[in-house]
């Protein structure tokens, strides 16, 4: 669920008082189901590899179903565990792969969405769970236990900062996910995938994490004496461009889930947010040349701000209202700041140069925004290194190491097919 609560409910779906805040929207959360790995492997691997594979998923299953809080780091590092020995499956050298059935549900319903019997399918779903896990951590760093006498949200910049490097740590495993785990999973699989794994839906999510990245860059630039109006501009047209993509990117998904349009109700929040922004900063810019013109073309900025900060608050209420509910953090960071001066400069610079607009007879055609290079890059992920399970000598238990198994195997059909050959020569 968005934000999963802060994940201070990861698994059992329990009746909560409140409803829940969010800052960073987690769009789906999916927790594997258990299942019985060591009927599929029995003979065919050694059995301490079979219960380390089968211990560490279900370590999963239980800590996602009866963890707190906590539950993040405990469930992070498990995955990471987990993916070092499941990447052995994946190896076409051990002829695996579609061996085992994965079962996996979604945390919203609690129901199963998926049962596919194929280990890189597995892969993407322990990767897909950990970027998720990662956007909830930035998510509770944002939203503070304690708020100020005042009623004003405080979050320091250590944890803006930090939750700046978990969103891009976020968006380098679901790049990660769309580029090199998708790319290997048959088309016939690809198919049956839930909506949340969809290729679109993931790369909407990896460049949205990237636009939060912005936005929380902005608040710091806004709250710094020496952040020049170019630097906060470039950051609020970034952040137009990153939310304008994941825009994109979610419009060719299917959105037959409720909880889809939910997530494109939340992409247009922002959007919204940051093309105020962006025309705000954009008109102070303007307004400091001496032209009457471009004292003209600010005002229009000012006022185009103000009436896209009123669209998103509007946004703002259709995403919270949208099942499930939930409620927007209280203004910090940027907003909050914006969400004072638009308004007041509007009103005042309207009235500063109303008599330009009377001789130019109504408001002239918005400005192109400045467009500029993207900044912020998702982090590098690759898979964890096989576990060395895999490489055990008790695969002498099972009479004949697989790998040689394998190899005989095909050396026999070669040496079959060599005298089907010979027998066709000679006659």
């Amino acid at each position: 669920m968005g934000c999963t609560n802060s994940v201070h409910a990861l698994g059992k779906k329990k009746k909560r008082k409140s409803i829940p805040e969010v800052v960073v929207f987690v769009p789906s959360i999916r927790f594997p189901i258990q299942s019985d790995l060591h009927r599929a492997l029995k003979g065919l691997v050694p059995t301490d590899l079979a219960d380390k594979l089968s211990s560490l998923r279900n370590q999963i299953v239980l800590v996602a179903e009866d963890a707190g809080g906590s539950a993040i780091a405990e469930l992070g590092r498990a995955l990471n565990e987990y993916l070092s020995v499941l990447v052995g499956l994946t190896k076409k050298e051990y002829g695996l792969e579609g061996l085992i059935k994965f079962k996996w549900k979604n945390f919203q319903d609690g129901r199963q969405d998926s049962c596919v019997a194929n280990a890189w399918f597995e892969v993407l779903s322990a990767v897909h769970l950990m970027a998720m896990l990662t956007l909830s951590e930035a998510d509770s760093l944002l939203i503070p236990k304690d708020h100020s006498g005042s009623g004003i949200r405080v979050v320091s910049s250590d944890n803006k900062r930090e939750a700046v490097d978990l969103l891009l740590r976020a968006s380098g495993y679901l790049q990660f996910c769309v580029r090199d785990l998708l790319t290997r999973i048959p088309l016939d699989i690809k198919k049956m995938l839930p909506h949340g794994l969809q290729g679109g839906v993931l790369e909407a999510i990896s460049i949205q994490a990237l636009g939060q990245g912005t936005e929380i860059q902005l608040g710091l630039a806004v709250e710094c004496q020496n952040a020049t109006l170019s630097v906060k501009r470039r950051l609020a047209c970034e952040q137009l461009i990153y939310f304008s993509q994941a825009y994109q990117c979610l419009l060719g998904c299917g959105f037959n889930q409720e909880y889809g349009k939910k997530h494109l109700r939340f992409i247009k929040w922002k959007f919204l947010e940051a093309k105020a922004a962006a025309y705000y900063y954009h008109g102070l810019i303007l307004d400091k040349d001496n032209e009457p013109s471009n004292h003209i073309v600010a005002v229009s900025c000012f006022l185009a701000a103000e009436e896209l900060l009123a669209e998103s608050r509007k946004a703002c209420l259709s995403f919270c209202v949208a099942a499930p509910a939930m409620r927007a953090a209280s203004l910090w960071g940027a907003m909050r700041h914006l969400h004072q001066k638009i308004p007041e400069v509007a009103s005042r610079k309207s009235q500063m140069y109303g008599y330009l607009l009377e001789q130019e007879k109504g408001f002239q055609a918005l400005p192109d925004l400045p467009d500029f290079q993207l900044s912020l890059r998702p982090d590098d992920y690759e898979l964890p290194e096989m576990d060395v399970v895999w490489d055990s000598e008790s695969w002498e238990s099972l009479g004949q190491p697989l790998k040689e198994h394998l190899r005989d195997s095909e050396e026999d059909e070669e040496e079959a097919e060599a005298e089907i050959n010979d027998k066709n020569c000679e006659l």
